[in-house]
């Protein structure tokens, strides 16, 4: 399982006092507010001074990264937080970091793939299964709708699914 948790793209800097523009990625942009330390993607801990909301980015100023000059070397870096810092979902929900690696099996027991992405579809996600390769032959992409009636079990810390698959999808 992860230990960090990628929630930002560090952009560009942002006036001459070392403040720099952090695309969010995360469901929960507003942990930007209240976060006090976090993590560049190369394990470098850092200390956030300050964060606030600007336009579709938070602008964050760094402890120590003061200039324009200083945050420019951190341009397209990621910026993670522990994974104990996440916080937790109601029962039936899942973190798409959770689900991307996971082991996806049929009812039978037979392995479908590996989940490499989650859709937002609007109506409902849809987990995208890269097969295992079958005799050196790639195999297309398996789409499983993330609904009830297909997903019979999650189980995060075994990083498997169970899904009793509908007639004709694969």
């Amino acid at each position: 399982m992860l230990k960090r948790v990628k929630i930002g793209k560090i952009s560009t800097p942002h006036g001459v006092r070392g403040e720099m523009r952090v695309l969010p990625l995360t469901d929960f942009p507003e942990r930007f507010k209240s976060l006090t330390a976090a993590f560049l993607e190369d394990g470098r801990p850092v200390v956030v001074e300050s964060a606030r909301p600007h336009k579709q980015f938070y602008l964050l100023k760094l402890k120590g990264f003061d200039t324009p000059e200083a945050v420019m070397a951190l341009r397209n870096m990621m910026l993670e937080v522990d994974r104990s810092a996440v916080a937790p979902l109601p029962p039936g929900h899942y973190y798409v970091f959770d689900l991307v690696g996971m082991h996806v099996f049929t009812a039978d027991g037979e392995e479908l793939g590996e989940i490499s992405d989650v859709l937002k579809t609007g109506s409902n996600d849809v987990y995208v299964v890269e097969p295992k390769p079958l005799q050196d032959k790639k195999l297309p992409q398996i789409l499983i709708p993330a609904l009830k009636s297909v997903v019979l079990e999650i189980n995060v810390s075994a990083q498997k699914m169970v899904v009793q698959l509908p007639e004709g999808l694969v």
